[in-house]
């Protein structure tokens, strides 16, 4: 999982631990510190990382297919077909890269 997972996680720790009288501070040394390893040294805050991850990668979201040329034709005429299908395959593309980048994988 990229940084930026891990940071929406720490975040909603510390919000939730907030809400319950913590400081911030105490909440980043007691719970969110770290082994060499990468691991929580607080047990509960590290079994929630772990499903965190796992509804991460659980969550999986359906892009549209591709567009060919011939699909493109059909439906704007010859003169556009391939400006069409390459906008609108890297308009796909752009989608997919934003939501791999907060931790989502598409299909």
């Amino acid at each position: 999982m990229n940084n930026q997972i891990r940071d929406q996680f720490e975040a909603a720790v510390i919000e939730r631990m907030k809400e319950g009288g913590f400081l911030e501070i105490e909440i980043r040394v007691e719970c969110l510190s770290k082994d060499q390893s990468g691991n929580y040294h607080d047990g509960s805050v590290d079994t929630y990382w772990h499903y965190w991850q796992a509804s991460r990668a659980a969550l999986v979201i359906e892009l549209p297919p591709a567009i060919d040329e011939l699909d493109a034709c059909d439906a704007l005429g010859e003169d556009y077909a391939t400006d069409c299908a390459h906008m609108s395959n890297g308009a796909i593309g752009a989608c997919a890269a934003f939501i791999h980048a907060a931790g989502v994988k598409t299909k």
